[in-house]
């Protein structure tokens, strides 16, 4: 929220290295507008956790360092995430988030390489009355399945398990929240198969 109201993006892996240089941080090759979800709420913002980014300019193939521009991701259909609710074995659904968020913290010891990675947790809870209520989902987070931690925050969770390969991936949430300072147990993700998160980003495209 307000003042910060810019963002800069950078499209580098590994953001240790960065610009030759430069080191970390550095200066991004794009920058936009930050605006929130209108209901957006620092009070309570795991209710309406959702971020746009709306850029100065297109980005270019030239500034990537390609030929041609990668696939995107694609959004979730409306309330497509409701039909996991009545699926049989929940626990093997898997979600795969990424981020440049820290690997391990304890209290004694924190590693935070800060390089894009992402995790393989499967689902735990989705629509239940109260905590995740039925804006939001969680996922596992241990050593076995990975998950994320401080510094994902707001970094994409793709529906179902699969590497840089697939294309077009869904994004079915935003990573959101955690329950306890050690990021371990469960993590919370955003859901963006809700009407109004589709309505509002679709607000931003002219056609």
């Amino acid at each position: 929220e307000a003042p910060a109201v810019r963002a800069t993006i950078w499209f580098d892996e590994d953001v240790d290295a960065g610009i030759p240089g430069n080191g970390y941080p550095f200066v991004g090759e794009a920058s936009g507008t930050a605006l929130t979800h209108p209901d957006y709420n620092p009070a309570a913002f795991f209710l309406y956790d959702l971020g746009m980014v709306v850029l100065d300019a297109p980005v270019t193939p030239e500034i990537l360092g390609l030929q041609e521009l990668p696939s995107f991701p694609t959004l979730p259909e409306q309330d497509q995430l409701d039909a996991l609710k009545t699926r049989r074995g929940k626990q093997n659904q898997t979600f795969t988030p990424v981020g440049y968020g820290l690997q391990r913290i304890n209290p004694v010891f924190i590693q935070a390489d800060r390089v894009r990675m992402y995790a393989q947790p499967h689902l735990i809870q989705i629509n239940v009355p109260g905590f995740t209520g039925d804006f939001s989902i969680l996922l596992s987070n241990n050593h076995a399945t990975g998950g994320t931690c401080f510094g994902d925050s707001g970094g994409p969770n793709f529906l179902g398990d699969f590497d840089e390969s697939v294309a077009n991936p869904v994004i079915a949430g935003v990573t959101s929240f955690g329950i306890n300072g050690n990021c371990a147990g469960t993590g919370g993700v955003y859901r963006v198969d809700r009407a109004d998160d589709l309505d509002w980003i679709a607000s931003f495209f002219a056609d």
